[in-house]
């Protein structure tokens, strides 16, 4: 499986061929709790790189989720829409929000890689 990057945020980014696959972490899932609803973004869209796109309601709350880097909205996850539970079960898999062409490939080279990220999460605790 191709490799993750992370973002203050609490989103991850896995390039898959041209795409890069943008979903929330599982610290982020963890903290929500049961995600009951999620609005998608517009296939089509350019989106900059922190830019809130989606939203994700649970038992607890509402929360943004960031593009973790420029580009446009070439696919969305409709399973989410019939089966938000799915960010809870698999949220690095088939849990995952949207995908985007990235207008820099290379951004995602400059996010967390999974040992930042794990001390990133342990320096907020």
């Amino acid at each position: 499986m191709p490799e993750l990057r992370f973002t203050k945020d609490h989103e991850w980014v896995r390039q898959d061929g041209d795409a890069a696959v943008i979903g929330i972490t599982d610290h982020a899932q963890n903290a929500l709790g049961d995600v009951v609803f999620v609005d998608l973004p517009e296939v089509g869209r350019e989106v900059a790189a922190g830019e809130a796109c989606a939203v994700v309601e649970s038992v607890k709350a509402a929360s943004d989720v960031y593009a973790p880097i420029a580009g446009r909205i070439v696919e969305v996850n409709s399973a989410l829409t019939e089966d938000p539970g799915l960010i809870n079960r698999e949220p690095s898999g088939e849990g995952w929000f949207f995908k985007l062409e990235p207008k820099d490939p290379a951004e995602i080279a400059a996010l967390m890689d999974d040992a930042a990220y794990a001390r990133f999460v342990e320096s907020q605790a």
